[in-house]
């Protein structure tokens, strides 16, 4: 018990960080793991670096970024202070374990789609691809708490994987909820439309929302999709309806979220980024 509380006080304890003798100071939000989506909040930056790479600073001295599933360990955050002085902090990625699900017996041609319908996909996925690296925009919706963007029963979670036959399948990298066709998905934030495509290979009727600063969300498997490339959508406006397009089993929303071309766990990111949430993570020794 005493351990459990304490962990929680770990998880849930704010810090502030001063890394040199100008009291240069960085706070954290979010889930340092494998799959989290992190804010960092700088009492003086003009440029920041994660692991040397340059990183976008809003206004008010934030820069976001995140993990995908399978990275971890040791983390550069190094940035410039107005008075040219130079700072950095290092921290850990925590790794975490999936749902790993085998499945035999499997009839191939169910596994591995024919030459074409493969060719095909990999057209849309540049199509995606490209619709993300125009996503690096000024754009800080995602600094706003955010909602779920529909109600049902948590079919499918984040870095799960199926090996089928004994050869491992792409992992899955979305949050799905179950919901009959036709239920309303609405905006988990603000935003502007890039893609919108309602009849792809894999993933079915296809929607992009770009938060601002490389934040994305995905919607995919959409029966309707009611906005354009281009909309701008506001927070809890309906933008499409639950389908069972492309290659499903049943009607459900697969949610997204990444940043840049980095897939990451859209549950942490409501875990942490509500309105509910506490979201400062504790400091680690470097």
């Amino acid at each position: 018990m005493l351990k459990s509380r304490l962990m929680n006080l770990l998880v849930t304890g704010a810090y502030l960080v001063s890394l040199s003798a100008f009291a240069a100071e960085v706070k954290l939000s979010g889930a340092l793991t494998s799959g989290g989506l992190i804010i960092a909040e700088f009492d003086d930056a003009v440029a920041v670096q994660l692991n040397d790479e340059d990183l976008m600073l809003t206004e008010t001295k934030q820069a976001v970024f995140g993990f995908g599933r399978d990275q971890q360990g040791k983390q550069r955050l190094s940035w410039h202070d107005s008075n040219g002085q130079q700072h950095e902090y290092v921290f850990t990625i925590a790794p975490r374990d999936y749902v790993i699900d085998r499945v035999d017996g499997v009839p191939q041609q169910t596994v591995t789609p024919d030459p074409e319908q493969q060719a095909r996909a990999r057209r849309e996925a540049e199509l995606v691809w490209q619709a993300r690296d125009a996503a690096v925009t000024q754009l800080t919706e995602f600094l706003t708490p955010i909602i779920m963007p529909a109600k049902g029963r948590i079919s499918g979670v984040y870095g799960s994987q199926r090996i089928f036959n004994g050869t491992p399948r792409n992992p899955h990298y979305g949050l799905d909820i179950a919901a009959p066709k036709g239920s309303p998905v609405i905006a988990p934030w603000s935003g502007r439309v890039i893609l919108a495509e309602p009849d792809l290979f894999y993933s079915g009727g296809t929607l992009i929302v770009d938060h601002g600063h490389g934040v994305t969300s995905t919607f995919i498997h959409l029966d309707k999709i009611h906005v354009a490339v281009g909309d701008f959508i506001t927070q809890g406006q309906r933008i499409a309806d639950i389908g069972a397009t492309g290659r499903v089993t049943g009607p459900h929303l697969d949610w997204r979220i990444n940043w840049r071309h980095l897939r990451l766990d859209p549950a942490l990111v409501v875990e942490h980024f509500s309105a509910a949430a506490t979201n400062p993570v504790p400091p680690q020794a470097h």
